[in-house]
Formats: C-alpha cells, sequence, structure tokens
C-alpha cells in the first residue's frame, strides 16, 4: 500500500516533498551549528537572537534550490553535479546568514556561519542518500516493480542502468559479469557479482529479470546463458549491438526475449537428459573442435555429467583460450579436471600421446571445416581437415581402445552438392569401415541439421545485417534448412554415443524445414523492426536476393535409405547406410594422402568422386572445376565396367 502510494505521487508532489525537507533542514542545521559552538551556554538567549534570521534563511533556500533545480532532480540521481549544486546551495546560504548577522548586530560564536554551512551540506547529502536507500528497499522487496540484474558490467551495461533510473518500472538491483576482477565492486551504487554465483545473487535480492547487455559476446554464449538463466524462474532479455543503441532508439525499445522457440516455430528441447549421463560421469572425455559453437556447448553439457577429466582438444589458440576460461569456471563447482590442448587431429604423434596420457574413454569429434563456400575454394585443406583428421583421430582411437567415438557430421553428406558436405560423408565412410571391424573401440555417427546461433550459420549474419540496418541477404526465396538450437543438438549428440552398439549413424529428428526467408522475417519482427518490401514500402529493413552461392543447395536431406528405426529417444533415428569395403576405404585415403601431397585441387576433387558416388557439385560457374573432373571421373568408371 505505501509503495502504491509513493508510485502514485505526480513528478510535482514529489519535487515539493523533496523542497519541504530541504527547507526544514535549515533551522536544524542553525541549531545543530549553536549546539555544537556554544556548548554549555543557555542557548534559548541565542535562539531569540537569530529567531528573526531563519524565516529570511528559508525563504532564500527555497529561492536558491528551485534556482538549482535540487528539487526536481530525482533520488537515483543524486551524484555528482547534483552534489556540487547542494554545495553551492550551502555555501551561499553560510555567507547569507554572516551577512544577516553582520547588519542586525546580533552576537554569535566565531565561525558560526562556516559550521550552519558545513552542517547543513552533510545533513542534506546524507538525508537523500537514506531516502535513496530507504526508496529502493522498497523497491526490491515489492512485487509491483520488476527487480532487473544486468548481465555484463560494460558500457551498454552502464547505458542500460542508467537508463532505467527514469524508469518507474524497473529497479537495477545488481550487475552480474564473468570478469572475475569485477566481482565486488559498484558501479553507480550497484553491486557488482560474479555471473558464476547467478542463482544466490538472484536468490538474495529477489530478481526476477535479467537483462544480457553483452553485444559482443557471440550468440550460441548468449543463448547459453540465457537457457541457464530461465531455469531459475526468470525473464530474460538481450539487447542488439551497440551500434544499434546509437541510432537514436531507446534502449528499453530495443529489449527483446531471448529464445528459439519463436524461430523455430517450436517447443525446443530445452530440459535436461538424465538419461546417458552415467556413460560420461567419472569418465575420461575428449572433445575435438572444442572451441567451436558445437564443441563448446558439448564440453558444457559434459561437464554437467561430472566426468573426471575433459580434455579440449583444438587448432584455434584463441578459441581454445576462451572455452578453456568458461569450463574452469563452470568445473569449479564439480570438481572437473580440465586440460586445453592445442594442436590438430591430423598430428597422429600428438593425438596418440593425448589419448594415452589421460586415459581417454569417450571422443566427441566435433573438429572440421564447415563453412561451405569457403571448403569450396580451398579443397585440399577441406580435405586434409576433415576426412584426413577424422581417420588419424578415430584410428588413433582404436589403437588406444577408447571405449567409445563419436563423430559429429551434417546433413550435408547426405547426397552432398558441395565439397564440404563429400568431406564429412567420406568421414562417415571412415568411421563406418572402422566400425565394421573387430574393435574395443564403439564407434557412432551422429548426423544432424543447422544449428541455430552456431559461428557462420544465417542467423549471427541476419543479426548483425539487421544491426546495422540491413539489407538483409537471402541467397534464394526458396531455400529450406532444418533448424535445432545448440543446446538440442549437443544434448542428442551425447545421448545418442551413450546409447550406440557400434556403426550406427544417428539422424536427430529436426522437425520441419524451415524456409529462410520465414526465418529472415521473424529475426527482423523478433528485433522489433518490420520489413520493407512491395506491400509495406515504409518498412524499416529490406530482404535482398543474391542467389545460390557455389554448393549450395536449395533443400537438405537428412538419410539416403529408407527404413529408418527409432531408437530409446523419440527425437534420435537410427539408419544403416551403405558404406566402402575396407579394401576401397584405404585406398580411397592412400589416394586422398597423395593427391593432396602433390597440391593438385583436380585430383582432390576427382578422388572424392571416386569414392562417394553420390556426390553430385552444383552446376555454378564456381563449381565449374568440380562439376568437369566428376563427369570426367563418372565417364572413366564407366568405361571400366565389364560389357554384357
Amino acid at each position: 500500500m505505501l509503495l502504491k502510494s509513493i508510485i502514485s505521487l505526480s513528478r510535482r508532489q514529489k519535487s515539493s516533498i523533496l523542497m519541504a525537507i530541504d527547507l526544514l533542514l535549515v533551522p536544524l542545521s542553525f541549531c545543530l551549528a549553536l549546539v555544537l559552538l556554544n556548548e554549555g551556554t543557555a542557548l534559548l538567549p541565542l535562539l531569540r537572537a537569530h529567531v528573526l534570521e531563519q524565516p529570511l534563511l528559508i525563504a532564500e533556500a527555497g529561492v536558491l534550490s528551485s534556482l538549482l533545480g535540487l528539487s526536481r532532480i530525482k533520488l537515483r540521481e543524486y551524484q555528482g553535479e547534483a552534489v556540487g549544486r547542494s554545495a553551492v546551495l550551502a555555501s551561499v546560504l553560510a555567507i547569507t546568514s554572516a551577512v544577516q548577522s553582520n547588519l542586525a548586530a546580533v552576537e554569535q560564536s566565531p565561525g558560526l556561519h562556516v559550521v550552519f554551512g558545513l552542517l547543513y551540506f552533510t545533513v542534506f547529502f546524507f538525508t537523500r542518500l537514506t531516502l535513496t536507500q530507504i526508496l529502493t528497499a522498497i523497491y526490491r522487496n515489492s512485487r509491483t516493480l520488476s527487480r532487473v540484474a544486468i548481465y555484463g558490467a560494460g558500457r551498454t551495461g552502464m547505458a542500460l542502468a542508467r537508463e532505467l533510473r527514469d524508469s518507474d518500472d524497473f529497479v537495477v538491483c545488481a550487475f552480474l559479469d564473468d570478469n572475475a576482477t569485477l566481482a565486488g565492486m559498484t558501479m553507480n551504487g550497484v553491486p557488482i557479482h560474479s555471473g558464476v554465483h547467478a542463482a544466490r545473487v538472484i536468490e538474495q535480492y529477489k530478481i526476477n529479470q535479467v537483462i544480457l547487455a553483452m553485444p559482443s559476446v557471440s550468440t550460441d554464449k548468449q543463448t547459453f546463458l540465457s537457457q541457464r538463466l530461465e531455469k531459475l524462474g526468470l525473464q530474460v532479455h538481450s539487447l542488439p549491438a551497440f551500434t544499434q543503441i546509437h541510432g537514436g532508439q531507446e534502449l528499453l525499445d530495443l529489449m527483446r526475449p531471448v529464445g528459439a522457440a519463436a524461430l523455430l516455430c517450436r517447443d525446443p528441447l530445452n530440459h535436461e537428459l538424465t538419461a546417458g549421463r552415467n556413460a560420461y560421469r567419472d569418465a575420461n572425455v575428449l572433445i575435438s573442435g572444442a572451441g567451436g559453437s558445437i564443441g563448446l556447448e558439448l564440453c558444457r553439457q559434459v561437464v554437467a555429467c561430472r566426468p573426471k577429466t575433459l580434455v579440449l582438444y583444438e587448432l584455434s589458440e584463441l578459441a581454445l583460450y576462451n572455452a578453456e576460461a568458461e569450463m574452469r569456471l563452470l568445473a569449479e563447482a564439480t570438481g572437473v579436471e580440465i586440460v586445453a590442448v592445442l594442436g590438430s587431429v591430423a598430428d597422429r604423434v600428438q593425438v596418440m600421446q593425448v589419448l594415452e596420457r589421460y586415459g581417454i574413454d569417450i571422443v566427441l569429434h566435433a573438429a572440421a571445416y564447415k563453412h561451405v563456400p569457403l571448403v569450396e575454394i580451398n579443397a585440399r585443406a577441406g580435405m586434409a581437415n576433415n576426412v584426413l583428421g577424422t581417420a588419424v583421430l578415430a584410428r588413433a582411437a582404436r589403437d588406444a581402445q577408447v571405449k567409445r567415438f563419436v563423430l559429429v557430421s551434417t546433413d550435408k553428406a547426405v547426397r552432398p552438392g558441395n565439397l564440404m558436405g563429400a568431406s564429412k560423408r567420406l568421414a562417415e565412410l571412415i568411421v563406418q569401415d572402422l566400425a565394421a571391424r573387430p574393435a574395443r573401440t564403439v564407434f557412432s555417427i551422429v548426423r544432424f541439421g543447422n544449428v541455430l546461433g552456431s559461428s557462420g550459420s544465417v542467423v549471427p549474419l541476419f543479426q548483425e545485417q539487421i544491426a546495422r540496418g540491413g539489407p538483409v541477404t537471402l541467397t534464394d526465396e526458396r531455400v529450406t534448412r532444418y533448424f535445432m538450437t545448440i543446446q538440442e543438438a549437443s544434448r542428442l549428440v551425447l545421448l545418442a554415443g551413450s546409447f550406440a552398439e557400434g556403426g550406427e549413424v544417428f539422424v536427430l529428428d529436426m522437425g520441419r524445414p524451415v524456409k529462410i526467408i520465414d526465418l529472415a522475417r521473424r529475426l527482423i519482427e523478433t528485433s522489433g523492426f518490420t520489413v520493407r518490401d512491395a506491400r509495406n514500402p515504409e518498412g524499416d529493413i529490406e530482404i535482398v536476393t543474391t542467389g545460390l552461392r557455389p554448393g549450395e543447395k536449395l533443400h537438405e536431406e537428412l538419410m539416403v535409405r529408407k527404413g529408418a528405426q527409432t531408437t530409446a529417444h523419440p527425437k534420435i533415428i537410427s539408419v544403416r547406410e551403405d558404406h566402402l569395403s575396407e579394401l576401397a576405404t584405404a585406398a580411397a585415403l592412400r589416394d586422398l594422402r597423395e593427391a593432396i601431397d602433390r597440391g593438385s585441387d583436380t585430383d582432390v576433387i576427382a578422388v572424392v568422386a571416386r569414392a562417394v558416388p553420390e556426390y553430385a557439385p552444383q552446376s555454378l560457374p564456381a563449381s565449374a572445376l568440380q562439376c568437369q573432373v566428376v563427369q570426367a571421373q563418372r565417364t572413366e568408371q564407366a568405361a571400366d565396367l565389364p560389357a554384357e
């Protein structure tokens, strides 16, 4: 009831109350000054001697306070310049009091007016601070207002906190930040806490809403934070890039919910998967490509399973540094040993050393070059990493008697229309070949489509284009893709790997394919903008079609053969794909190594065409070489067939 009464006061009423308090402080401060300077002396005669000055001082204080605008400054904004204005008011009142006493020839103690001015400023300052603390405490314990924590104590977080001070609907209770050096500090009176202790902070301040103010952080990291905070029963919002914040819109207008349901048009699988966790508990797990989008999320999910050791194997130094820093924070509460290894999966010596040194039980192989246009024009590098790297790591896992090896694959491996997809299909064939031989290691493959927010995917690209004001570029209006969240895909990869028996190709149920143009429209709308097109020429952002890129298909598939079987989880399907013989696999790897050593893209493509018969490069100018080589290879193979 008290809070509702305070909120319902008009701005003028609030200013009047503050003015009344400021005026009452004048006689109070003067009396305190007399008491301090005339201890042991009868005060009543002194008060009578100065009684005529008080009404004049109060009137002067009212005029000066109005001119300085002190009563119009909100309590939450009383800092910096506002404190300086109150010091000016106190100084002028002290001077005025001295002048009036001299004109009235009133006897006074030396320094009375100086002490009066200092006391007035001190009482004024602490009264404002006390009122601020009282109101903040009322707001924080109220269910009427939204109690907010800002995740990110950088420039964007500071700007947001300043704007929220002007809102009567929010109160900022705390900052959360992953930078441990900021923990324990305060910013504009708001405490900063480590993001690791989010649950404790939320309970302490009874927070019901978190705003992610970290525009420079990757989409997958923001999604991960959002999922973690939503589990605590919070509303989570995010802000766009800082450049967009300076475009004239207020920060509160740019806040938007974080979540994948609006983009996927279905409820994503966000709950924890308890089944299969025991397969990773107390195990020594190695994740290749640990700094990538999928690899990093796999690391997060595996740490939650409480393995004994988690080895982060990564080629990129920066990605490995960031992954290790995050994993060490997550592992603090679980006691998981985190090991960072910088190197290539194609380095057999290093791979064997790591597998043996840490007694690896499970390998999750997520390292791969996956950007279709880049692999298309860098055939040797793509094949060396995606194919030969897989062969080295898988064979080393077999030789080290690793219990389980899981290859993370892609829907682009099905009837591949580009070199990236062909490289992943060839990697699948290598793993299938090893699974067909007697060994202690259980080999399996998990295949899925696009992942929302992963590096190089359309969602971060569209979001960046939207932040710049458009246009959003689309290759073709007919293009469709399967999508999952990173959390969904990673959890299902771990689950599928846990109940594999050997040789399975697990396909994740991705739901219905999503039209990319619809995805672009939803991203624009959830960002608070409208689409500019023929029906809405006054819209904010235009969608422009640029044409299919080299190797890009209109529609992707998840399996070749029919007859898929269900598994213990409804979103995981098991399929049996055709694979090469042991001799054909060995020949393909030998030929591929020789072609890569010769430095010939033409020879590399020819090897791929022989090993992956379903490889059909798209007929685009940039793929002309692939088309010619594959056609020649097909002709040569047909000529070698015996005549009937």
